[in-house]
């Protein structure tokens, strides 16, 4: 190394420190902005969030048909669906419906095969809690059994061909 590389490696960081320096110092002199969330932000949060937005999981059961498609696509293994036979009405009934919320990475696998998209995000997103067990949600009663959604013909094939 030459004796003018060693004075112009020198100068390089003077002036790298001095840059990182001005824009720290420019910081100093600022008035601080703080937006008081939730209580005074101009408009509620939910309503800035895009259409897009992941928060959390929510289940139609009214469309659900217990395709376990979304338990199955979960890579994390969140979602717990049980399915029995019922014997007095003679088909398969969901019997437990479970999303851990406090497991989820939101990663939307579980939303993309449902066929009828029955599961889907929410905007809330607000979970904050000491207890994880509030993060579990349960979409079937306990001690009660839900009949699964069975799409009419016309309807599987529309969403085949779409």
């Amino acid at each position: 190394m030459t004796v003018t590389e060693y004075f112009t490696n020198i100068k390089d960081t003077a002036t790298s420190i001095f840059e990182g320096m001005t824009i720290t110092l420019s910081h100093l002199v600022r008035k601080p902005v703080t937006i008081q969330y939730p209580d005074r932000t101009p408009r509620p949060v939910k309503e800035t969030l895009p259409d897009r937005f992941r928060g959390f999981l929510k289940v139609d059961m009214e469309i659900c048909t217990a395709c376990l498609a979304c338990m199955n696509d979960c890579p994390i293994d969140c979602i717990k669906i049980v399915t029995k036979k019922d014997e007095a009405l003679k088909e398969r009934v969901l019997t437990q419906f479970d999303i851990d919320e406090a497991k989820c990475m939101y990663c939307g696998l579980c939303t993309e095969p449902c066929p009828t998209g029955a599961i889907h995000f929410t905007k809330e997103f607000e979970g904050a809690t000491e207890d994880l067990s509030s993060l579990l949600f349960s979409f079937v009663p306990e001690n009660q059994v839900i009949i699964p959604y069975k799409a009419l013909k016309k309807e599987k094939e529309e969403t085949v061909n779409a």
